[in-house]
Parts: structure tokens; sequence; C-alpha cells
């Protein structure tokens, strides 16, 4: 069966004030607010899974991102994150949402520049058989290239100094 694509057109644009200006008055641009994607956005896959795009993030900083899922009837009401989270992205709180689904609290640990794409596994805590895979997406840009505007759902916990792949593990369990 196919599926057809959907399109995204973003409404918006840049507005110029219209009041006349006296010489040496400063000129104004105004930005529309849908101009902007502010907040972190899922989108469900073909497969049953999630891409969980945060936007821009700096490198060697630690980042809690904050996100909601729909309701996934197939994992049920007990879910949890795999045993065992990869080196850079790790969920640390999983409740249900107030407007439904499940909120998704990770802690993701930035290295490399680059987009990066790092996964983390919901399991369901009744049926063996069944997970959702978890995308997040990250814009990731070098520490001397500024600070970039984070999306709302996205916090910086700090910098992280040295990276030790070990040590860094061993934090996580």
């Amino acid at each position: 069966m196919a599926t057809a694509k959907k399109s995204c057109a973003k409404a918006g644009g840049v507005r110029f004030s219209e009041e006349p200006h006296a010489a040496g008055a400063s000129s104004h641009v105004h930005f529309d607010e849908k101009l902007h994607d502010s907040v972190v956005m899922v989108t469900p896959e073909d497969d049953g899974n999630f891409l969980v795009k945060v936007g821009f993030l700096k490198t060697q900083h630690r980042y809690e991102i904050v996100f909601t899922l729909p309701e996934i009837p197939a994992l049920g009401k007990n879910v949890c994150p795999a045993p065992l989270p990869g080196p850079h992205l790790r969920i640390t709180d999983i409740t249900p949402a107030q407007e439904g689904g499940l909120k998704i609290t990770c802690e993701y640990i930035t290295q490399h520049e680059g987009v990066l794409c790092e996964e983390v596994m919901l399991l369901s805590e009744t049926n063996d058989d069944v997970c959702v895979k978890v995308k997040v997406h990250a814009r990731v840009m070098d520490r001397h290239h500024g600070t970039p505007m984070l999306l709302e759902g996205v916090r910086c916990i700090g910098p992280e100094l040295e990276y030790d792949s070990e040590q860094n593990h061993a934090l996580w369990v």
C-alpha cells in the first residue's frame, strides 16, 4: 500500500514596520512567531517507531530532553527503558502524560559535531515481544561556534569536560 507523503508548508514570514521614521531613528523588523519551530518534534515512523528532532545542541555538553509520545497500545501501561543504554543517550524517566501517551525524559551527552542520531528502546513490562525504538536526531555544533537557541523541551545541564567512554558508561549504570 502506498503512503502519501505529508507536505509541510510553514506559515509566517518577516514584516517591516510601516511607520515613517525620522532621520536617525532605528528601523524594526518583526518576525512572525510561526516562522520558528520552537518545540521538540516527535514524528511517528511507518514501522511504529518514533523520530524525535531536538534541534541544535553544542558539543561536549549534557542535555535533558523531555518529549511526549502518543499512546502506544501494544506497549501497555507498564513501560520501561531497555536495560543497557547507549553511551550518549539514556532514558531517565517515563511517566503517563496528562494529555495521554508517555512523557519521556532523557539525558544526552553530545561528543561529536554533526548531524547525529542516537537510539533508545522502550520495552513493555507485560509483553516481551513488544518494543519501540525512539531515534533522537540532533544537529550538534562545535562548542566554539556560539550558543544554540534550545527548543522547548531541551535544557542544558552543563558542559562535559573530558570524555572517557568507560567512565561515562559507569555513570549510566
